[in-house]
C-alpha cells in the first residue's frame, strides 16, 4: 500500500484539485492530509471529501494535525502511515494518471527504494517551462528530488534515515543527500504538475532567481538567501 502524505497550510484554493486527482487514481493507497494550523478553510475542504460518498473501494482519507512546518508535518504524516511506500505530495501538485498503481507494482521490487517524478508547472508561460526544464536537468544529474516532485520512499528506509530534518527550508534536499548514500532514486515520467500561481505572484524573474540559487547551493554549496526569500505565498 502507498501512504500519500499531503502537508497543508492555508491551501483551501489548491487542495481540492489535488485531492480529487488522487482519488481518481487506481491502486492500493491511503491519503493523509497533515494540517499545520491553517486559518482558512483547508480543514473544511478535507472534511467535505471525508463526508462525500467515494464508493466501496475508495481508499481512506485521514486528517491529522501537526506543528506548522513542512518537515514536521510530513514526519507526522509518515508516523501515521500504514503503507509500504510513503509518497510526499504538495497540496498544490497533482500526480500523473496511474502514478499510484505504478508504485504498487514496484512494491515487490526491493532494489527500488525511492524516487520522484519529473516536474512541470501549470500554464503555458515559456519562462515557467524553462524553469521546469532546468530543474529536471538538475535532477537527472544529481538525483536530488525536490519536495514538489512527489518524492516517494519505502517507509522502512525513511525511518532508518531519521525522516526529514526539522528546519525552515530545504529539508527535502538534506533528506535526499542522506538518501543518495544508500540508494539511487528513480526519476519517473510523465511529470507531476504544480499550480503556477505562487511563482506568478512572486514574479517569474524572482522565482527563477530563487530556483537558480537553490541549485547553486545544492550543486556547489554556494550560500543561499535567508528565510525571508522563501516566504509563504498562498
Amino acid at each position: 500500500m502507498i501512504s500519500v502524505v499531503i502537508p497543508a497550510y492555508n491551501e483551501e484554493r489548491a487542495l481540492p484539485d489535488t485531492l480529487r486527482q488522487v482519488l481518481t487514481q487506481t491502486g492500493d493507497y491511503e491519503i493523509i492530509v497533515v494540517d499545520g494550523g491553517s486559518s482558512d478553510g483547508t480543514c473544511e475542504v478535507v472534511r467535505r471529501f471525508l463526508l462525500a460518498p467515494q464508493g466501496a473501494d475508495s481508499s481512506p482519507l485521514i486528517l491529522i494535525n501537526a506543528p506548522k512546518g513542512r518537515a514536521s508535518q510530513m514526519n507526522a504524516g509518515a508516523g501515521a502511515a500504514g503503507g509500504e511506500w510513503l509518497l510526499f505530495l504538495h497540496a498544490d501538485t497533482v500526480l500523473p494518471a496511474q502514478a499510484l498503481s505504478r508504485l504498487n507494482a514496484m512494491e515487490p521490487d526491493l532494489p527500488i527504494q525511492a524516487g520522484g517524478f519529473r516536474h512541470q508547472f501549470s500554464g503555458s508561460d515559456w519562462r515557467l517551462r524553462m524553469i521546469s526544464w532546468l530543474d529536471n536537468f538538475r535532477c537527472t544529474r544529481s538525483r536530488i528530488i525536490y519536495g514538489d516532485q512527489a518524492l516517494f520512499v519505502r517507509k522502512s528506509l525513511f525511518e532508518k534515515l531519521g525522516g526529514f530534518p526539522v528546519q525552515p527550508i530545504l529539508e527535502d534536499v538534506v533528506f535526499c543527500e542522506k538518501l543518495l548514500q544508500v540508494t539511487t532514486p528513480l526519476l519517473l515520467s510523465p511529470p507531476v504538475v504544480t499550480d503556477a500561481r505562487k511563482f506568478l505572484q512572486m514574479g517569474i524573474g524572482r522565482s527563477f532567481l530563487r530556483v537558480l540559487l537553490i541549485i547553486l547551493h545544492v550543486e556547489f554549496k554556494f550560500p543561499y538567501l535567508p528565510r525571508i526569500f522563501f516566504q509563504d505565498i498562498r
